[in-house]
């Protein structure tokens, strides 16, 4: 595992994500109160061994830069990293990133250089736990040249993925990227783990390459993207192999599922079951306080450290590191992520800005299904409920995406202001 090199692809400007994504790359955004979506892979693959890891980006990604430095630090004795390769002009190349493949093909000159065995392709905006020593073994016992993560799915998932079917042999015979709903019969595969429920294999975007293959199938161009280019066109020229995965898996690609994914991590018993210490997520350490609550009723969170709670009702919310929620206070199936600074810090704007609400929740909110940035300010007696259940709408410091109400990060709601 130690000569295998893992690229994670850190995505573009990531508008689905958006505003979410205004001032952050997708690997930087929040999740789980206090982690980062980089963490999920970056973890992964240090809990299997491989510790030379390389983070492809060039949209906002100085807080992604940051957070790296400052969370993966490998002592002397090992060659292990977490770099960023951010998107950079040669000799060869003056343009950006144009797709996954491209990012690759322009980074190829330092993957190679570091002889890996096997180069592993990871998203930076997934949810999962995956054995990758067992990925790396059924790649290598196959004699693959490419293996692709494949999880069953249903006819209503199937159009929104890349859908492959396979031989007897786990080999991948046909490949659609997004495929319509006509098309779904003619991708059915069978086999161990797939059932009349589930009966279509699609791509989790997690590939093994042989570094050589890698780079023969990269000398093309005008192929910019792995699903839509490069998988579709190794298919019958190259020994391409599906690895089946029936673990949890979330494409956080849009507002609603990152809502979703973080609220079901609250839930008596996740999907993904961070309360198992054999398989930790990594990241940054911090030297914070635990969380103090008093007064009141709270059913089914998780309350991040420095977080201070008084007098509120909270159920099914996710509360992020340093948040303050104030007296008489209702949060339903909420996203808190937080803040980066205590109240009355000097970055604190309220310090020098008498005019500001108070950093966190004020008295008596009422806020249901909705996405709290870090460092915004809910004012006293704000109602954030989105009655009329409008499922998109640009608003005045405020955003409803998937009819899910986003406060952006800094985002300032006034006192007794309805939503």
């Amino acid at each position: 595992m130690s000569r295998i090199v893992a690229i994670i692809l850190g995505g573009g400007s990531g508008t689905r994500l958006f505003p979410l994504t205004q001032q952050r790359s997708k690997p930087a955004v929040p999740v789980g109160g206090k982690y980062r979506l980089i963490d999920i892979p970056v973890s992964n693959c240090i809990n299997d061994g491989i510790k030379q890891i390389l983070v492809l980006t060039q949209f906002n990604s100085e807080s992604l830069n940051r957070h790296v430095a400052q969370t993966y630090r490998f002592d002397r004795f090992t060659d292990g990293f977490v770099s960023i390769l951010a998107a950079e002009q040669t000799n060869e190349n003056k343009d950006w990133f144009q797709g996954t493949a491209d990012a690759v093909r322009k980074s190829l000159r330092h993957i190679l250089d570091l002889h890996p065995e096997q180069v592993l392709i990871l998203s930076g905006d997934q949810l999962y736990r995956m054995n990758f020593r067992d990925f790396d073994e059924r790649h290598t016992a196959s004699g693959a040249d490419i293996t692709i993560a494949t999880k069953p799915v249903t006819r209503r998932e199937a159009p929104g993925l890349g859908i492959m079917q396979i031989s007897r042999d786990g080999r991948i015979v046909h490949f659609r990227e997004k495929p319509s709903p006509d098309e779904l019969d003619s991708l059915v595969s069978r086999g161990p783990g797939l059932d009349d429920e589930r009966p279509l294999l699609g791509s989790m975007g997690i590939y093994m390459f042989k570094p050589e293959v890698l780079e023969a199938v990269l000398k093309d161009d005008s192929m910019t993207d792995f699903g839509k280019q490069v998988i579709p066109s190794s298919i019958g020229e190259k020994r391409v192999f599906a690895y089946l995965f029936n673990g949890y898996w979330s494409d956080i690609g849009t507002i609603g599922s990152f809502f979703e994914a973080n609220l079901d991590l609250a839930s008596d018993r996740p999907a993904l079951d961070l309360y198992k210490n054999y398989l930790p997520i990594y990241t940054r350490a911090r030297a914070l306080p635990g969380a103090r609550v008093r007064d009141c009723r709270v059913d089914e969170a998780v309350i991040c450290e420095a977080s201070e709670i008084a007098g509120a009702d909270i159920r099914r919310c996710i509360i992020g590191l340093r948040s303050k929620i104030r007296r008489g206070s209702t949060l339903e199936e909420v996203v808190i992520m937080g803040a980066d600074y205590w109240e009355g810090h000097f970055r604190d704007p309220a310090a020098e800005s008498f005019s500001l609400p108070p950093l966190g929740i004020g008295e008596n909110c009422v806020i249901r299904r909705a996405i709290i940035d870090k460092n915004a300010r809910i004012g006293a007696g704000s109602r954030l409920v989105n009655e009329k259940q409008v499922e998109n709408l640009d608003g005045d410091n405020y955003y409803i995406r998937d009819g899910i109400i986003v406060v952006p990060k800094n985002g300032v709601i006034r006192e007794n202001t309805d939503i």
